[in-house]
Formats: structure tokens, sequence, C-alpha cells
């Protein structure tokens, strides 16, 4: 399933660049939201998640948010994200960048993930750009305003229309430039930015590994695809790369 080659560059010093997506968050339980019962089924996230619908219903906005957060806050990590946590502290130069906003990853003990899009547990103003934690909201405010300014909240989150932040896009392009290995986990290699970071990495001379349930576009660049789920496969690799050889 590994190969030798992958198992050897990970004994040495590489500089190590992972990236994840929706599949290792799903793993762990953390819905889509596409298919909620009730009003929600009413509604894209299209026409949810952007600027001009919170301007146009905050309180419908953060209805919907607060829904979101309240399932979130009570989902664990999985072994796949505990892993990447573990190989953090086992490389003097490790990035992990992220698709997903679910907080998982810092749960995990991951020190400093590139949350590409956001982080759906933290809310920043208006305003000001306090930030604030999920559990540091009036649970009575409609549209929760900032104690600061008086501006209001809003979750801390790219939306539909917006770029992503420019701290987490230098830091993106640091950790694609500098890899040696590169693993794409969980992630269908469609949405951009992140789309293009693999490939990037690999013509920058890293060596590309994907790590996915299934195919995706950027399989045939890889120069490994490792079919399944992440929080069985890194722990396997792990314990793989730190067995001692008699």
């Amino acid at each position: 399933m590994f190969s030798d080659n992958l198992i050897n560059l990970l004994r040495g010093d590489p500089v190590v660049t992972i990236l994840t997506g929706a599949g290792i968050s799903a793993e762990s339980g953390v819905p889509t939201f596409r298919g909620e019962d009730g009003i929600w089924k009413k509604f894209k996230p299209e026409e949810i998640a952007s600027f001009d619908a919170f301007i146009r219903n905050p309180e419908l906005v953060w209805e919907w948010y607060r829904l979101r957060q309240s399932i979130i806050k009570d989902i664990k990590p999985n072994p796949g994200h505990y892993t990447i946590a573990e190989f953090e502290k086992m490389y003097k130069k490790f990035y992990l960048i992220t698709q997903n906003v679910d907080g998982l990853h810092t749960k995990a003990g991951s020190r400093e993930p590139i949350e590409l899009h956001g982080n759906i547990m933290r809310n920043r103003c208006m305003d000001c750009a306090k930030e604030y934690l999920e559990i540091e909201l009036p649970a009575e405010a409609a549209i929760p305003k900032c104690d600061a300014c008086g501006g209001m909240l809003r979750p801390d989150v790219v939306w539909f229309g917006e770029s992503i932040p420019m701290n987490a896009l230098i830091r993106s392009e640091k950790a694609v430039n500098e890899a040696t290995l590169f693993f794409s986990i969980g992630t269908s290699a469609q949405v951009q930015p992140a789309a293009s970071m693999p490939i990037r990495a690999k013509n920058g001379g890293a060596y590309l590994i994907e790590m996915n349930i299934e195919e995706t576009d950027l399989t045939p660049f890889a120069d490994e695809f490792i079919a399944g789920k992440s929080g069985e496969l890194l722990p396997e690799l792990k314990s793989l790369v730190t067995m001692i050889e008699n």
C-alpha cells in the first residue's frame, strides 16, 4: 500500500506539506448541510453564505450559522487529524493547509493550521475586526454585536464571492514552494486556489501523494495514489515510519 520510497522519504528530513479537504472531516461526521431538513432545504448555501445575504437578512444568516456551530462544536477529531498533529512534531519543517472551517485540526493539536476558508467556530466584528469564539457569543442575541465598538459580528469564514485572506495565501504559498513531500488528503482537487497547490508543489520538485477514497482529477499527476480513509491510512503510515527495524 505504501511504497518503500515514501517510507524512506518520511524517515529522512523532508519538508512536509499537507493539504486537507472535506473528506477528512466527513470521517468525523461533519455534515455538508446541503441535505438539512426543514427550512434549510429551501436555501442553497450560496444564498446564505455571502456578504450580500448577510446584509440583506443578518438574522437568517446567523440562525443558519448558529445551527452549524452548535453541531460542529460537539464533533471530535478522528485518528487522521490526530496523526497529522503527531507528524507536525516529527519534522523541523511542517505545514498544514486546510480547506475545512470546522477547527478539528486545532482540536487535535495542530499548532498553526493555515485555514484557507476561515473557521466557523470563530467570529469577528465587521467594523473593528475584534475576534470572538463561538462560546463567547450571547445566546439570546439574534445578531451578536461587538462589545468593543458595537459593530455587527459575522462568522469568520470566507463567503461566496470573497477572497482568501492575504495572510493565509502568503503562508500557503510558502508551504507549497518549500515542500519536498506534499500530501493531498480528502479533497476533490477542484476548488481554487487549493486545487492548483499539489501540482505547483510537484512542479517545484515535491514528491506528491494523494490520499482519498476515490480517484480525482489530481490522481494522474500524483507520484502515489493511496485509496482509503485517512483516519485508517495515516496512523498506519506513521507506525511504519516510526517502526524500529531489526
